[in-house]
């Protein structure tokens, strides 16, 4: 606000000087050069004193566990070493060196013992974003959350999320699934890899014991239709709800329609609020064949379906139009924020269900 009134009082004083508009031009241009000057030198000092933060986290966890026993991860002496530090160092440098955080810290060095290949991939993450990383319990899950966070810039609040439901394990179950089947010959990406199963849909506020009829369901997923977006994953961008299909004896309307940019071709979207149904998986497989005969481009791959219900059926799977359908599925979505213990059996459960769907009854675990 101030910089405001001094930027217009000195274009006063220009005025009554009698300036011209020309010099009056010249000096908005230097005054946007210098605001963009300040704004990016704030950034960088700001890019750097997190990255000091890092190695410095960083450096501290590496000397405790070198003397916790040359290095060793279990050292016995190891709690009362880092009780007796945080007593020193919080009476000299604060709370930011408390129990906690110097446990923090040994553990972030043991985690990510190559700064260098770290730093490559936190260039702007901060310490909150490679707090919540640790909680990842493989390596491999922990580099993928470093390297998603940094490109796609997700805020802690996003990470914290993605974490909590598990993103990187349900992505890579349906990476495994594919890798037990025989690789379909489609063009494109395969679509396997971008359908989760379940779907952790917790952002649209219903409780775990709520009542709510399809149309709740659909405006709740268009109320917080960004949340839902991240979480089907990559590529997708939103199209339409309630497309209307017009047939020469009849209207029809699908629920929502995405466009999937990297596998080049229109998902439609089904909510149902009940168990999945045979009726619910021919409907949808007539509205999948009704967009790619009366909607889908020439350039664009075969559409696919998705039903989103409360819960899935391997019968269904096993006997219906969606057996070996390359372009039908179905997920569970999750309306409420499940207990890690409650997400692993869901994705093993629904993993079953993907078997009987594209595989044989033997292949089923």
């Amino acid at each position: 606000m101030q910089s405001a009134i001094f930027s217009l009082s000195l274009q006063q004083n220009i005025m009554t000087r009698d300036v011209s508009m020309a010099e009056m031009i010249k000096y908005g241009d230097v005054l946007t050069d210098i605001r963009n000057i300040i704004e990016k030198g704030r950034q960088q000092a700001y890019a750097a004193v997190n990255q000091v933060v890092i190695a410095t986290n960083w450096s501290i966890g590496k000397r405790i566990v070198e003397e916790e026993q040359q290095g060793e991860v279990r050292a016995k002496y190891g709690t009362k070493l880092i009780a007796n530090l945080a007593k020193e160092l919080t009476l000299e440098f604060g709370e930011g060196y408390s129990r906690r955080n110097l446990e923090l810290y040994r553990k972030f060095y043991l985690c990510f013992k190559d700064l260098e290949k770290t730093n490559a991939r936190v260039r702007n993450l901060s310490w909150t974003h490679l707090r919540i990383i640790m909680r990842e319990v493989t390596p491999e899950g922990r580099l993928w959350y470093l390297k998603e966070a940094s490109e796609q810039m997700w805020s802690t609040r996003t990470l914290e999320r993605n974490v909590s439901t598990q993103y990187y394990g349900r992505m890579m179950a349906s990476q495994r699934q594919q890798l037990e089947l025989p690789a379909p010959v489609i063009e494109g990406e395969d679509p396997k890899a971008y359908i989760k199963n379940p779907v952790v849909a917790e952002f649209m506020g219903f409780r775990k014991d709520s009542k709510f009829d399809e149309t709740e369901l659909e405006q709740a997923l268009i109320d917080h239709l960004k949340q839902f977006i991240m979480e089907l994953g990559r590529g997708f961008a939103f199209v339409d709800r309630q497309k209307h299909i017009k047939t020469d004896t009849e209207d029809y309307y699908i629920d929502l329609v995405f466009y999937n940019f990297r596998m080049k071709r229109f998902v439609l979207f089904e909510l149902k609020t009940h168990k999945l149904t045979h009726q619910d998986v021919g409907q949808l497989d007539m509205y999948v064949r009704m967009y790619d005969d009366l909607v889908k481009g020439d350039d664009d791959n075969p559409t696919l379906g998705v039903l989103l219900c409360t819960e899935t059926d391997k019968d269904i799977a096993r006997y219906s139009v969606l057996h070996e359908s390359e372009q039908l599925f179905a997920s569970k979505y999750m309306a409420f924020m499940p207990t890690e213990e409650e997400l692993r059996r869901e994705i093993e459960q629904q993993k079953r269900f993907f078997l009987a769907q594209h595989g044989n009854v033997e292949d089923e675990v």
